[in-house]
Order: C-alpha cells, then structure tokens, then sequence
C-alpha cells in the first residue's frame, strides 16, 4: 500500500482467534484524505461475523504520523464496534517504509 498514488482504508477481519478472514477495502480517496463512514467498517464486519477487525491505510505522503482526522474517525469507528461488540485490534497507517500503530502508541487501549 506505501506506493498508492490515492489514499486507501482497508479493515482487515479477523475470527474469534485473530486469525484472518479477509481484507476489505472500505474506501480509496484522493492524495490526502479518504472518506469513511464507521457504519461501512461494521456492515463489513457483521456480514463476515467477526470478532475483531485491523484498520490500515496508507498515507501518500509517506509520513506514517495519524492527523487528527485518522484519530477522530478511529474512535469514532471503535465506539460504534463496541455496541455491536466487534473489538477494534489496531489502526494502523502505512508510510513510505515505516508505519505508524495507534495501538502501540497507546492511542487504543487494551479491553
């Protein structure tokens, strides 16, 4: 994902032991922002019955650090996977040979 031209939002959906069902992509943007709605991460969740799911995108810039925006919409997207009880692992930003992981960055916490 490090050399899309346009950024890209993937949930990667896990099972009740972490292991991979499959990748989605929930919506591709342009070279600085990707529009995405929590309720198209979690129709994809439910659909696929996880228990867990992995956000991932990518940063064009190829600097991985979250702005604002990518905090907000991941709280965002774990509030609304907490009421259906679908548990939200990581975010995690792709830059140009590093990333960055919210997760252990102590931006999610541990349930």
């Amino acid at each position: 994902m490090r050399d899309l031209k346009k950024e890209v939002f993937k949930v990667v959906l896990l099972d009740g032991k972490n292991k991979i069902i499959k990748d989605v992509t929930i919506s591709e943007g342009t070279l600085t922002k990707s529009i995405v709605h929590p309720r198209e991460v979690v129709k994809e969740a439910i659909t696929e019955s996880s228990a867990a799911i992995i956000l991932i995108h990518n940063h064009p810039s190829g600097e991985p650090q979250p702005s604002q925006d990518d905090i907000e919409i991941t709280n965002r997207i774990i509030s609304t996977c907490e009421l259906v009880g679908i548990r939200v692992l990581d975010h995690i930003i792709i830059g140009d040979n590093n990333y960055f992981s919210l997760f252990n960055e102590g931006l999610i916490k541990e349930e």
